[in-house]
């Protein structure tokens, strides 16, 4: 592809928190033009409508979703829909010629029947599950460097994968021995209304979900297979928790040989080694979400434990922004060739 001037995007899914968010992000960046934002239930209505922050920021209707008329418009399309939407538009897009970045879950399993059975959906076609370069940015990003088509990773994989790779890779921690103990604010279960996140029911309020169910357990699964050399399998357990955005993992694993919260700290600090996006914390430092909120930035901590021959490692997110949008525009970044930072240098929202 080649382009000139800047880079023409098409948000898909715009009237859902990734999409909004992406706009919130692509609005600084320097190299790309947001041509088109599409809402298949939403189109002919100004944006602002349902968004009124975006008052006088984004002046423009949502267009619908048609494949050719994206194609005519843009040259890059995030694709942030439902799990089953993408399956069915993404082929068309690249088909189309255009560069795609898809935020939904469904390129990311490289099996399709292991696909059908968390989602609960049909699978997509064989050959574009292997076209898709899984864009966890830190750890496979050097694949991402000219390709058309990135699966951006789930909010939950990203916070709990960038806190187990290292330690994994190193061969520091028993494979067999993970426990994954994930929050997240209500943000990550969508704009949609139910009853599980009216705020009658969340508000001071601590649920787990989808025990042993979740969706995301194959995708972690996946990756910390391809790490380890051997199969990997989780215990995951994620909760709901009475705030807007962030998300915490607290990992459990036994530690192979003897390693202290410094050793720990250097082995994180080597591996995520000019990768911007990664803080790993002096020892005895716990992350909190708030140091995160509204930034790119996933920070990790670690306490180590002699008396039970354990660590337990702790990374937090912001799940719409590192685990959502902001990785998207961070794969894009790679995609293109440019620095991994353009258009993502934001502050941490605090307090």
């Amino acid at each position: 592809m080649t382009v000139t001037g800047k880079l023409r995007a098409a948000i898909v899914g715009s009237t859902g928190y990734g999409g909004v968010e992406l706009i919130r992000l692509l609005q600084g960046h320097p190299d790309i033009e947001i041509t088109s934002v599409i809402s298949s239930s939403s189109a002919g209505t100004p944006i602002e409508e349902g968004f009124p922050h975006l008052t006088g920021v984004v002046q423009r209707k949502l267009d619908g979703v048609d494949a050719a008329e994206i194609a005519s418009r843009a040259d890059v399309v995030f694709t942030a829909t439902p799990s089953g939407v993408s399956a069915k538009l993404v082929p068309g897009l690249l088909e189309a010629g255009l560069k795609v970045v898809d935020l939904s879950g469904d390129f990311r399993l490289k099996d399709g029947a292991e696909y059908e059975q968390w989602y609960k959906h049909p699978a997509p076609p064989e050959a574009y599950l292997k076209q898709a370069v899984y864009g966890l940015c830190e750890v496979y990003g050097e694949h991402a460097a000219g390709v058309d088509f990135i699966s951006n990773p789930g909010c939950f994989p990203t916070a709990a994968l960038l806190g187990l790779v290292p330690a994994l890779a190193a061969g520091w921690i028993k494979p067999d021995s993970i426990i994954i103990d994930a929050k997240s604010g209500v943000s990550g279960a969508g704009r949609g209304t139910s009853l599980m996140v009216h705020f009658a029911e969340i508000n001071e309020n601590f649920k787990a979900y989808k025990m042993n169910k979740h969706q995301h357990i194959p995708e972690i699964e996946q990756v910390l297979t391809d790490i380890a050399g051997e199969k990997v399998t989780v215990t995951f357990t994620t909760h709901l928790v009475p705030m807007t955005r962030g998300i915490m993992t607290t990992m459990y694993a036994g530690l192979n040989g003897d390693h202290s919260e410094q050793d720990l700290v250097e082995l994180y600090r080597n591996y995520y080694a000019g990768r911007p996006y990664v803080r790993v914390r002096e020892p005895g430092v716990v992350p909190a979400t708030k140091e995160v909120s509204g930034s790119n930035y996933c920070d990790i901590g670690f306490a180590t434990d002699a008396r039970t021959g354990r660590v337990t490692i702790v990374s937090v997110i912001d799940n719409i922004v590192k685990g959502a949008a902001g990785q998207a525009i961070q794969n894009l970044n790679l995609m293109m060739g440019w620095e991994e930072t353009r258009g993502l240098g934001y502050t941490p929202v605090y307090p």
